[in-house]
């Protein structure tokens, strides 16, 4: 079962989630689009977190002037995180002169539209502080593993194995298929189609032989 957040934290949550999804794949477009999708959550997750109610933040409170502040630009924001973590007595891990050097990265890929690819290191550095980032304002202690979990459930389960018994059983019963004038096994077909049916029909038939099995025995006659 996959671990609930607050309703709040799925907005900052879902922008990872993108983000790690094209991080995954690795080819150099989808690495450009995680680094403006991680850098994205960066600031997501700042800004959803200072326009919440105190009481959703753990009973933390801020002036209206200083939330302005904080909200005013990407650097700004970067400074509120900083703050909260020492505020929190929290030690992070992330710096705020990197988070600002991925920003700019990321400006250039997607405000400049170069053709620069972001280095390994960089999309690694960015998303390690937006998960650090989501963990520390949304208390979550543990956001790499909630995306996998998410991305297994996104992800469709294999099909059923094709076997020698459940080929034997539906060619059995169902023969040969023409197919625009070529003659094709019917489990080649049906496993072509529907794997899962191809499952579902072999399993039928091999219940029916087991059950016909059955009833042709002679019942035991005690002398």
């Amino acid at each position: 079962m996959i671990r609930q957040l607050k309703p709040w934290a799925y907005g900052p949550f879902e922008v990872l989630l993108h983000a790690e999804m094209h991080y995954r794949v690795g080819e150099d477009f989808d690495r450009r689009i995680a680094m403006i999708g991680f850098d994205n959550a960066i600031e997501v997750a700042i800004t959803t977190y200072l326009n919440l109610h105190p009481i959703q933040r753990g009973n933390r409170s801020y002036s209206n002037a200083d939330v302005e502040k904080w909200l005013n630009n990407y650097h700004t924001k970067i400074e509120f995180f900083f703050a909260e973590c020492a505020s929190r007595t929290v030690i992070a891990v992330a710096k705020q002169d990197e988070i600002i050097w991925f920003h700019e990265v990321r400006n250039g890929q997607y405000h400049v539209g170069g053709a620069t690819i972001p280095q390994r290191r960089e999309l690694d550095g960015v998303r390690a502080a937006a998960l650090e980032v989501f963990s520390v304002l949304f208390e979550d202690p543990d956001p790499a593993s909630l995306l996998e979990a998410h991305i297994a459930a996104k992800t469709p389960a294999p099909p059923p194995p094709r076997t020698d018994d459940h080929d034997k059983a539906i060619d059995s019963e169902h023969g040969m298929v023409d197919v625009c004038g070529q003659a094709e096994y019917a489990s080649d077909i049906l496993y072509a189609l529907d794997p899962n049916r191809y499952r579902e029909v072999a399993l039928e038939l091999t219940e029916r032989e087991s059950e016909n099995e059955t009833d042709g025995e002679l019942p035991e006659v005690n002398s």
